[in-house]
């Protein structure tokens, strides 16, 4: 079923009815494929001509054009026509209905009306005259709605029917992706629905599928995890999923980031505190260990903890047992680990800054989550999701659509926030496309229409062959070189891995020589 309410707000819906409205003072209602008018309570345009607006208004005038149209319907059925101008003589003027076709069913009509085909048709401006009095319009509105009706030429016949059919076309466009999409979020949530306690992890690509897969391998499994990935890439929802499909999913899942709170405040929330041990501590407190018993505990930014913190989390990965701050009672506790850094720990190892042990006591079962950029398949889908959640969050219940070139611009930007990053400027997009549902390239943010810009000239200048390519990557290289060293070429010659000897002949070779920069 078509969603009218979605096309009053479409660019090119809209630009379609102006260029009409400008021309021949034409209006365009939609209808079903009953006849009953759609999507009126959502026209803001206002009415090329008063008339139209005033008389559809009417329940009476409503049932007529039903009438209309259903008999045009019928008409086309049998005929090779693809549309029909016709009067409409409840009103005294013409009207063209322009049917919308999908998979050759009838699913609706554009309509297009206020205008006169016959050569006499300054003759029936009395009968519309008669028609609107008869309705109770006022004088000044019978007189404002008939100068506004156009004889349409035998000449502008095929253009102004080929705009209307555009209308139509582009309702059936719309419908169809609208349709396409929402079979594809169905799709991925019934698959992720089965998998999953939880609809946010989602992508088809390669790189996710390995995942799922691996998570599917582990679901069982009660060993410590260290998922390890940039920011922004979903690493907390990984850790859910691990905790939702495990024996463990009945239990607490309990989060602590690391790099949250200094050592003292860390201890005591990891392990609790008795009371007095500290100014401040006027009770006994638990503390997130504790909490967490037979469930599991996700710790965020493991790479961040002190070499203090660090013997600590091992002690209690060993051998499950802590002390709360200032107590010397050892308690015990079953806690599965799953752990999360954006850091290179096996860097950190070599550099001495992480625990080796507590690396490999970490290290038992790795994930690496990918970043958006190696999964960019997975753009469309993802955008779909934060679109409509942001559309849902801010209570607006439209679906928002990505134009196909803005696509291209969400895939030419490296997300460095990876998805948080794309979430956040989907909400953007919301909030800023007022009216509009379709989301065009340049409500984008300037940060990634800069960088896809400049994609697409570096793009054009690797076209051709090799050798070009390489010889103008080399001159911008020395150029640039050149001019950040001061025209120092031996400092240059260095940074370049050449001879100075050699500088110097590219130098020559591309003229770079200063009078030459100056002006470029």
């Amino acid at each position: 079923m078509i969603n009218w309410d979605e096309f009053e707000h479409i660019h090119v819906i809209r630009r379609l009815r102006h260029i009409l409205s400008s021309w021949w003072n034409v209006d365009v209602i939609f209808t079903d494929e009953r006849g009953q008018i759609k999507g009126l309570e959502n026209h803001k345009a206002g009415w090329a001509n008063p008339s139209v607006g005033y008389l559809i208004g009417k329940e009476s005038t409503q049932v007529s054009i039903a009438e209309l149209v259903t008999k045009t319907i019928d008409d086309l059925r049998v005929s090779d026509n693809k549309w029909s101008i016709r009067k409409w003589d409840m009103a005294g003027f013409d009207v063209g209905v322009f049917p919308i076709m999908i998979e050759n069913d009838f699913m609706g009509t554009v309509v297009a009306m206020g205008f006169f085909k016959d050569q006499n048709w300054e003759q029936r401006l009395n009968e519309v005259r008669e028609r609107l009095a008869a309705f109770g319009a006022s004088a000044e509105l019978i007189e404002k709605s008939l100068s506004k009706f156009k004889h349409l030429e035998d000449a502008d016949r095929g253009h102004f029917s080929e705009i209307c059919d555009l209308v139509a076309q582009e309702v059936v466009t719309l419908h169809l992706e609208i349709t396409r999409r929402e079979d594809r979020i169905r799709e991925l949530n019934k698959e992720l629905g089965s998998r999953y306690k939880y609809d946010n992890m989602i992508g088809k690509s390669k790189p996710m599928q390995a995942l799922y897969a691996l998570l599917d391998k582990i679901k069982g499994a009660d060993s410590t995890v260290l998922i390890q990935g940039e920011n922004g890439t979903g690493k907390e929802l990984i850790a859910k999923a691990i905790h939702y499909n495990s024996n463990r999913r009945d239990k607490a899942f309990v989060i602590q980031n690391c790099s949250a709170f200094n050592d003292n405040l860390l201890e005591s929330e990891l392990f609790g505190h008795v009371k007095g041990s500290f100014t401040g501590a006027v009770k006994d407190k638990k503390g997130l260990f504790e909490m967490a018993d037979k469930g599991t505990f996700f710790l965020d930014e493991i790479g961040d903890t002190s070499p203090t913190m660090q013997v600590k989390l091992l002690r209690v990965l060993q051998e499950g047992t802590f002390m709360p701050v200032g107590s010397t009672e050892v308690r015990k506790v079953d806690v599965r680990i799953v752990a999360a850094t954006n850091r290179n720990l096996k860097e950190m190892v070599e550099q001495g800054t992480f625990r080796e042990d507590l690396y490999y006591r970490l290290n038992v079962i790795n994930i690496r989550v990918p970043p958006l950029r190696e999964r960019k398949e997975d753009i469309p889908l993802l955008a779909e999701f934060f679109l409509q959640k942001a559309s849902e969050s801010q209570g607006l219940g439209k679906k928002y659509f990505m134009t196909k070139r803005a696509l291209e611009k969400l895939y030419d930007y490296p997300f460095p926030g990876n998805v948080r990053e794309l979430q956040n400027e989907m909400e953007r997009v919301v909030v800023l496309a007022g009216d509009e549902t379709k989301i065009l390239p340049e409500m984008l943010s300037g940060k990634i229409l800069d960088v896809a810009e400049k994609s697409k000239v570096q793009g054009a200048r690797l076209q051709g062959k090799l050798k070009d390519a390489l010889e103008d990557l080399e001159r911008e290289m020395i150029r640039e070189g050149l001019r950040r060293t001061g025209w120092n070429k031996s400092k240059l010659a260095k940074e370049l891995g050449i001879s100075r000897a050699g500088l110097i002949m590219k130098v020559e070779k591309y003229g770079l020589d200063k009078r030459k920069i100056a002006r470029g």
